[in-house]
């Protein structure tokens, strides 16, 4: 049984679980709370702000008003809250490879890195670097599949910027890569090392584009630029345990895109509407596949809903929708 996971984001911040039946379609469970503070805004800005360890062992979640990640096992079906450590300030997006974690802070534009370690976040000293501007506005940071490097993306500086991974842990010297388009948000990394990223420069109808790139290392070199793909607000990305489609949440208007991916890393629109809550409705955002690709599920904040749908390449079947949400619900993991 797949589990997917969200937090609330509230003063009392924590996470929802919803199962998934033997058709993938989601129940509500339980709720576990983080110990921590979220914003009680609608729409953290922000993807991976819930995640879930490489083992599947640990959910790591960010609390973006007390500026801490709260550490829980994952025991079954349910959570058992293991520790919080501190961070910078308004940490919204958490990466981990390995047992090597790294927390994105907003407010001072750094990152940070940790060791988990018996349910704990252990900070490791040296690891705290600056990002390319303190007005960088940083969307999400994440790991390259192999562990190789660390990726952010910087909606201030319209830029990517990538650090190697030293073998203590700590970081090294920081590269900075112009994006292909404005505004680059949210990302996914496929594990022959192609980046798609969203471009979250407008709510107009048309006004939505990703881009894609070759990740070697910390390095980084644009492929496609700036695709457009006629819906508007483009801001979460997803990509297929194969590597060959990723999917795009509209959040404009209520669709979910499904890309195809190349495998010298060319980014192709496959379906605009691949997937739809409804159409022109505001608030779909933060999505995550499970581990096999079978589902893809979506949160629709607005709507208080995960929705989720069955996969078979490129293609989306509706699966319907699990409810009761507060509209301050912000980040997905699913396994």
């Amino acid at each position: 049984m797949a589990n997917v996971y969200v937090q609330t984001n509230e003063p009392e911040n924590k996470v929802l679980v919803l199962h998934a039946g033997s058709d993938g379609a989601l129940t509500l469970g339980d709720a576990y709370a983080t110990g921590g503070a979220g914003t009680a805004k609608p729409h953290l800005p922000s993807q991976g702000s819930v995640v879930l360890s490489g083992d599947g062992r640990h959910l790591l979640v960010a609390n973006a008003a007390s500026d801490d990640v709260t550490v829980f096992s994952v025991d079954g079906d349910g959570l058992r809250a293991s520790a919080r450590a501190a961070t910078g300030g308004v940490p919204r997006s958490v990466a981990e490879h390995a047992g090597l974690v790294y927390v994105l802070a907003t407010a001072d534009a750094t990152v940070g890195g940790y060791r988990l370690q018996d349910g704990g976040l252990e900070p490791i000293e040296g690891s705290r670097r600056a990002l390319s501007a303190p007005g960088a506005d940083p969307a999400q940071v994440a790991f390259t599949p192999d562990g190789r490097a660390l990726v952010v993306t910087e909606r201030g500086t319209n830029a990517i910027v990538t650090f190697p991974v030293e073998a203590d842990g700590t970081l090294g010297e920081i590269r900075v890569t112009p994006s292909s388009g404005p505004t680059p948000y949210g990302f996914a990394l496929t594990g022959e090392g192609t980046m798609v990223v969203t471009e979250a420069f407008g709510a107009r109808k048309g006004a939505a584009a990703a881009s894609s790139y070759k990740v070697d290392g910390a390095a980084v070199t644009p492929v496609t630029a700036s695709a457009g793909n006629g819906r508007s607000e483009i801001c979460w990305a997803a990509a297929s345990p194969d590597g060959r489609y990723a999917f795009t949440t509209n959040f404009a208007d209520g669709a979910v895109s499904a890309w195809a991916v190349a495998a010298d890393g060319r980014l192709a629109l496959a379906d605009a509407t691949a997937g739809i809550t409804v159409d022109g409705r505001i608030g779909l955002r933060d999505l995550a596949l499970t581990d096999d690709g079978r589902y893809l599920y979506a949160v629709d904040a607005d709507s208080g809903s995960v929705f989720g749908w069955a996969v078979d390449g490129s293609s989306l079947s509706p699966l319907g929708a699990a409810g009761s949400l507060p509209v301050t619900a912000a980040g997905l993991a699913a396994r």
